[in-house]
């Protein structure tokens, strides 16, 4: 893992004017701002589930070859890495993008709007970059073309990592960022960059250093009990009044149990199932929820008091209970020092200077994997139109991003590797 010198850190962040190389970039920014434009309709009106982005990584890919990068595919199932080496070897600094969309029913009025389907959990279902992906992509596309063209000048190494599978592999597989860390894609890698657009002001750009982003974990709980007739519940156990005690006292974990000062955590129950008519008291009830912190301590304490809870509960009424939970996501923390240095840079780019440090957002992000690794600064890149007084957020299908902050994703992408490099050769 780098480690970043104090002098490096107060050089950057004195000095928030443009250095030599991103001043040749801006430019090139402006050529490829109409390539970057197609590019992000043409994924939108073809958008891919995760580990089954076949179109998108080849265009990804032949892209990349175009440019004369050096390129691996088949990374993590459907993952390309495009390697652009410099006029040195090291530092290498990486920047990310993830290429899935989601099993969503597009009703943006759009020219380009999907009208793709694709198969999820067995079942077809209408797919749409409700989370912004195809943005993301094509955003890291143009730094590619913009970096390529000037790569004699480049005091380093550039990885472009196009990850799939981000909103988590199909049942059975695994995929994402996790995957791509064990095959690889962050060695001899210094530090790594990414961005995801979001209903914010239009070119906004909010970072925070430490924690931003929440780990994500999902449990399940069955709940066994014994079937009888609902005339007389007397002759069963039942385990639909069980689960509703279960839903009740897991909220007791976070208002009661946990120490409220030291970080905010949710246990949301998405989904409970159970039974097959009003007169039947059934013998199971299933039920599914996710569970979001930011720290590991709690994490493994939520963990302990959800399983203790859930089986002691229905122990108390002759039930039992079964808890299954599946570590997702760990917590999205930029490193500090990092984020310090490239502010900056960040403050640059965004549009009217609408760079702004945030709070933490409770949703989450697998780029976790990559900071691991190595010290990693993760931001948002606001795509509301401004006109628009109640944007829609990610993941719902009237979500719409404003192709304005395009150019300004390029550019943030393009700055961060460029500033990070020649900074970092200084050193």
């Amino acid at each position: 893992m780098r480690v970043f010198s104090l002098a490096l850190i107060m050089t950057l962040a004195a000095s928030p004017q443009a250095g030599e190389l991103t001043e040749v970039a801006d430019p090139l920014v402006g050529k490829v701002e109409d390539k970057v434009v197609a590019w992000r309709r043409d994924l939108h009106q073809h958008p891919e589930l995760g580990n089954r982005e076949f179109r998108t990584a080849e265009l990804v890919a032949d892209h990349l070859r175009s440019l004369g990068m050096e390129v691996q595919t088949g990374v993590a199932h459907t993952g390309v890495v495009g390697i652009l080496r410099g006029r040195a070897d090291s530092p290498v600094v990486a920047l990310r993008a993830d290429m899935d969309a989601l099993p969503v029913k597009e009703m943006v009025d759009l020219p380009f709007a999907s009208k793709a389907k694709g198969t999820y959990m067995g079942k077809e279902v209408d797919v749409m970059h409700a989370c912004g992906h195809d943005n993301h992509v094509a955003i890291l596309m143009g730094a590619a073309e913009v970096l390529a063209g000037m790569r004699d000048q480049i005091p380093g190494t550039i990885k472009f990592i196009f990850q799939p599978a981000e909103e988590g592999a199909p049942p059975g597989e695994e995929g994402g960022a996790e995957l791509m860390v064990r095959e690889g894609v962050m060695k001899n890698v210094d530090a790594v960059f990414g961005l995801h657009v979001g209903p914010s002001p239009l070119g906004s750009i909010a970072y925070r250093p430490g924690q931003f982003m929440a780990s994500s974990d999902r449990f399940q709980i069955t709940v066994d009990g014994k079937q009888t007739h609902g005339a007389q519940p007397w002759g069963g156990v039942d385990p639909v009044v069980v689960s509703s005690q279960i839903v009740l006292g897991l909220q007791t974990i976070i208002s009661r149990q946990l120490d409220a000062t030291l970080t905010p955590s949710i246990i949301s129950v998405g989904r409970i199932s159970g039974g097959v008519r009003n007169n039947i008291i059934p013998s199971q009830v299933e039920m599914e929820g996710t569970i979001r912190t930011f720290d590991e301590k709690t994490r493994a304490d939520i963990h302990r008091r959800i399983e203790q809870t859930a089986t002691s509960i229905a122990e108390s009424a002759g039930a039992s209970a079964t808890v299954l939970i599946d570590h997702g996501y760990p917590v999205t923390a930029n490193n500090a020092e990092l984020t310090q240095m490239m502010v900056p840079t960040l403050k640059r780019v965004a549009r009217n200077n609408m760079a702004v440090e945030t709070s933490r957002v409770t949703t989450a992000e697998d780029f976790s994997y990559y900071q691991l690794e190595v010290p990693g600064l993760f931001f948002f890149l606001g795509v509301a139109n401004p006109k628009d007084e109640n944007p829609a957020p990610n993941h719902s299908p009237y979500f719409y991003a404003d192709e304005r902050a395009l150019p300004i994703g390029v550019r943030a992408l393009t700055h961060l590797a460029l500033d990070y490099l020649e900074q970092s050769t200084k050193d």
